[in-house]
């Protein structure tokens, strides 16, 4: 699942392509398939949304959460991936995006009734 947030007047009209980049680049590093994507986006009330200096109203924080697994290498190459495309396909400056992935043990997802490590998935983990 992925968590973005950014401060809504600038969120709010790039959510339908961001999601697009943000998936596209999850496809092409980790495999990921098509029907696999779990977005959501918290856009922000300025007063409520406080970000580092020298960053603009458009510095938006992506939250990666994922079942661990993915070679440090891998998670790299996907970080770079996203910042390439964010800035080249949506004009975002990589100073004003913050990505972060939180990789947690299979065990501990809950989904269909099961969890992680009890389930087949139709993508691989290891990569």
């Amino acid at each position: 699942m992925i968590v973005v947030y950014g401060i809504k007047e600038a969120l709010n009209p790039i959510k339908f392509k961001l999601s697009n980049v943000i998936h596209g680049c999850m496809q092409t590093v980790l495999g990921m398939p098509e029907d696999k994507r779990a977005h959501r986006f918290i856009p922000m009330d300025k007063e409520d949304f406080y970000y580092p200096g020298g960053r603009s109203s458009a510095y938006t924080i992506i939250e990666i959460n994922m079942m661990a697994g993915r070679e440090p290498e891998t998670q790299k190459e996907l970080i770079k991936e996203i910042f390439r495309k964010i800035e080249s396909e949506i004009g975002i400056s990589p100073i004003d995006i913050e990505i972060t992935i939180k990789e947690q043990p299979a065990h501990c997802w809950g989904f269909r009734g099961i969890t992680g490590d009890e389930t087949t998935l139709n993508y691989k983990i290891n990569v």
